[in-house]
C-alpha cells in the first residue's frame, strides 16, 4: 500500500497532463516532413515523442528541485497545478533526493531515447539537438547558470520546446536542415513562451523575494501583461503567413480564435497577482494545445 501510494506521489510529481507542450512539435514537425517531402518513419515519430515528453517530465521535477533549493517554492503562497512547482517536497511527501533521483531518471530515459534515434539517423544534427536540450532543460534552474533566474528562462523555453523538437522532428524524417520549418517552429516556440509567462504571474511574489528575475519581475505586471498581448497577436501574424490558403486559415482559425480572446482578456493587470487567479495559465495551456494540433491538421490537410 506504501509503495502504490510512493508511485501515485512520483506521478503526481511528473505532471504528465502536461506533456502536451513537447509532444505537439513533434507533430507539427513530422507533418511537415510529410507534406513537404513524404516522409514518416514511424519509428522515429514514436522515438522523438517519447525522448520529449520525458525529457519534460525530467525538466519539471530538476526544477521542483532547484526551486526548492532556492527556497522560491517554499515562499510560494499562490501555488497551483499551473506554477509553482509540485509542492510535494514543501507538504514532506517526497524529500529532495527522491525528486531529484525522479529527475535523473527521467533525463536518463530521454538520453537513451536519443541515442536510438541518433543510431539510426546517424545524424550530428541530432546530436548537436540532443546536447543543446539536456543542458539547457537542467541548467534552467540548477547552478551555476540558472536560466530561469536571469530573465533567460522564457526564451530557453521557447527554444527548447518549439524550435528546437519542430527542426528535431522534421530533420529525423527527411535528413534536411532548410528553411521550412523555420516559421512553424517560431510559431510554437512563441506558444510556450505564453504559456511559461503566463504562469510567471502568479509566482511574482515569491520569485521576487528570491530574486528569480523572471520576464513578469523584471518588467513588473503592466509591462509584462503588455508584453504577453503583443506576443499573443504575433502568434496570429505568423499563423496567417504559415497557412498559405483560405481553407489552411479556417482550419486553423476556427478552433483557436475563442481561446485566443480568452487569453487576450485573461491578461488583466489588476487581477494577475491576486491569490487564486489562474485563468491566463488555464486559457494559454489549451491554446497552445488547440492551435498546435489545428496548425498539425492544417498541414496534413495542405
Amino acid at each position: 500500500m506504501a509503495k502504490t501510494k510512493k508511485h501515485f506521489l512520483w506521478l503526481k510529481e511528473l505532471r504528465i497532463q502536461f506533456c502536451t507542450a513537447s509532444i505537439l512539435p513533434i507533430f507539427v514537425g513530422t507533418a511537415l516532413a510529410y507534406l513537404h517531402h513524404h516522409q514518416f518513419n514511424l519509428l522515429l515519430f514514436l522515438l522523438a515523442s517519447f525522448s520529449m515528453a520525458i525529457f519534460q517530465m525530467g525538466a519539471n521535477v530538476s526544477n521542483d528541485y532547484f526551486d526548492s533549493k532556492s527556497k522560491n517554492d517554499w515562499l510560494n503562497k499562490n501555488a497551483s497545478q499551473f506554477s509553482g512547482g509540485a509542492q510535494l517536497i514543501q507538504k514532506h511527501l517526497l524529500s529532495p533526493k527522491e525528486v531529484l533521483i525522479i529527475s535523473m531518471i527521467c533525463f536518463t530515459l530521454a538520453v537513451i531515447a536519443g541515442l536510438i534515434i541518433l543510431a539510426i539517423t546517424k545524424s550530428l544534427f541530432v546530436l548537436m539537438l540532443g546536447l543543446i536540450g539536456l543542458l539547457g532543460g537542467f541548467f534552467y534552474t540548477a547552478p551555476p547558470l540558472k536560466l530561469g533566474y536571469r530573465t533567460a528562462g522564457e526564451i530557453t523555453v521557447g527554444f527548447l520546446f518549439g524550435i528546437l523538437p519542430v527542426y528535431g522532428a522534421y530533420h529525423i524524417q527527411t535528413n534536411l536542415i532548410d528553411w521550412i520549418p523555420l516559421l512553424p517552429s517560431i510559431f510554437v516556440a512563441i506558444l510556450v513562451f505564453l504559456i511559461i509567462f503566463a504562469n510567471e504571474f502568479p509566482d511574482y511574489e515569491a520569485d521576487k523575494a528570491v530574486n528569480k528575475k523572471t520576464l513578469v519581475v523584471t518588467l513588473g505586471i503592466k509591462k509584462a501583461a503588455f508584453l504577453y498581448k503583443a506576443a499573443l497577436v504575433m502568434v496570429l501574424i505568423l499563423a496567417f503567413f504559415i497557412t498559405k490558403n483560405n481553407a489552411d486559415r479556417f482550419i486553423f482559425y476556427l478552433p483557436t480564435a475563442f481561446l485566443w480572446v480568452s487569453c487576450f482578456n485573461a491578461c488583466k493587470p489588476e487581477k494577475l497577482s491576486q491569490p487564486g487567479y489562474f485563468l491566463l495559465s488555464k486559457a494559454t495551456i489549451v491554446l497552445h494545445a488547440i492551435a498546435g494540433l489545428a496548425l498539425t491538421i492544417s498541414i496534413l490537410l495542405h
